[in-house]
């Protein structure tokens, strides 16, 4: 599998870091709670996701404190599975959900958490280094109508183009390996 595509997080083609103007990343985060797989439900497109569904992404703790990162998804136009690998890091507090993630050595984005629940860490809202890049992660792959309705509500507000969102179809995800 091959690095010719990047998925959630890879905001990093340019080595962008920031935050978009008006966004907050989420405070008191907890980064042992947010481990785990993780379900894309709905993205602004990009080259490096076009035509994949089934994505999902990964996230391990290395024993150097940084995030293994796993994108995966599959491209029914090839008939094939893509996977990514990369590392993640805190840009400032362990304690704040804007981490740099990379694909590329040393070339960096923004994932910038800026909703979260707070309660079962069950669903994310996520964006990059600006309003081009958005993303709704949740532990399963159809987090409920209302969470849909509140990420498309939430993300229009902040000024993101949810007219362009794309809602990633699952099919059989016991089939996905």
């Amino acid at each position: 599998m091959g690095r010719s595509w990047i998925l959630l997080p890879l905001l990093m083609l340019c080595g962008c870091l920031g935050v978009p103007r008006g966004i907050r990343p989420v405070e008191d985060f907890e980064l042992d709670r947010y481990l785990g797989t993780w379900y894309e439900v709905a993205r602004l497109d990009h080259r490096f996701e076009r035509g994949l569904t089934r994505v999902t992404a990964e996230y391990t703790l290395k024993a150097d404190g940084t995030v293994r990162v796993v994108n995966r998804g599959y491209s029914a136009e090839k008939n094939a599975w893509k996977e990514a690998e990369g590392r993640a890091a805190f840009v400032g507090s362990t304690e704040t959900g804007y981490l740099k993630v990379s694909f590329f050595g040393r070339f960096y984005g923004s994932y910038v958490i800026f909703e979260l629940d707070r309660e079962a860490y069950s669903y994310a809202f996520v964006t990059g280094p600006d309003r081009k890049y958005l993303w709704l992660l949740a532990r399963t792959p159809d987090p409920g109508p209302e969470v849909v309705d509140r990420f498309v509500t939430r993300s229009k507000e902040l000024g993101f183009d949810t007219d362009a969102l794309i809602f990633v179809d699952h099919g059989d995800t016991e089939k996905k390996k």
